[in-house]
C-alpha cells in the first residue's frame, strides 16, 4: 500500500486533462457551429458553470460529444475505450456522457419529463429508466448544450427554436433554475 496516496484530483486539474484529451483527438480541428467542436465543449461547461452545475457534470458538459450524440454522429472514443475517459474525469462525470451520448432523442425526448418515461439507448436500442438524477443531469446537458447553438444566430433558433422550448418546457421541472430562465430567454420567439 502507498503510505502516500495521490492527492484527489480537482475538477480544474480534469478539466486540463480532459482538453489536453480532446486536442489530442483532434477535437480542436473538428468543425461544429460556432468555431471547433473543443470550442463549443467550452463553452457548454462554462455555461453549466453559471448555473452552478456541480463539478461532475460541469466536466460531462466539456467532455459530452466524446462518443459522439444523436445529432453529432463525430466521435473522439469508441465506446470500448470508456475506461479512457474514466481515468480523466471520472466515473461519475463519464457515466453522465455515456447518458447523454447514448440517447435516442426522437424515442426518448416526448417521454423525458415523466418520472416513468423510458430512455431509449441508441447504442443497443434498449429502453431503461434513468435514476431521477441522471435524469436531471440529462435534461441540464442537454439545454447547456442546445442553448449554446441557440446563441450563436437566428437561424438555428428560427429552425430549432420552438420545438426545443417545446421540449424544456416539458422538461422544466429537471432544470435549475438558471437554466430554465436561459432557455425561456434565448428560446422564445421573438417579437417583430
Amino acid at each position: 500500500m502507498n503510505p502516500h496516496p495521490p492527492p484527489p484530483q480537482t475538477e480544474a486539474t480534469a478539466a486540463d486533462r480532459a482538453v489536453a484529451l480532446l486536442r489530442e483527438l483532434g477535437a480542436e480541428d473538428v468543425p461544429h457551429p460556432g468555431g471547433t467542436l473543443l470550442a463549443h465543449l467550452l463553452r457548454v461547461r462554462e455555461l453549466l458553470g453559471t448555473w452552478g452545475a456541480r463539478p461532475a457534470l460541469r466536466l460531462a458538459g466539456l467532455c459530452h460529444a466524446f462518443y459522439g450524440t444523436d445529432g453529432f454522429p463525430t466521435a473522439l472514443l469508441p465506446l470500448d475505450r470508456r475506461a479512457d475517459l474514466v481515468a480523466v474525469i471520472g466515473p461519475e462525470a463519464e457515466a453522465i456522457v455515456h447518458l447523454y451520448a447514448s440517447c435516442d432523442r426522437g424515442a426518448t425526448y416526448p417521454d423525458l419529463g415523466r418520472p416513468d418515461g423510458a430512455f431509449h439507448d441508441r447504442f443497443t436500442g434498449a429502453p431503461h429508466l434513468p435514476e431521477p438524477r441522471a435524469r436531471r443531469d440529462f435534461a441540464e446537458l442537454s439545454a447547456a448544450n442546445e442553448l449554446d447553438l441557440a446563441r450563436l444566430g437566428p437561424a438555428f433558433r428560427e429552425q430549432w427554436g420552438p420545438g426545443l422550448l417545446t421540449v424544456f418546457t416539458r422538461v422544466r421541472h429537471l432544470l435549475s433554475a438558471e437554466a430554465w430562465q436561459d432557455c425561456r430567454t434565448v428560446l422564445a420567439p421573438s417579437t417583430p
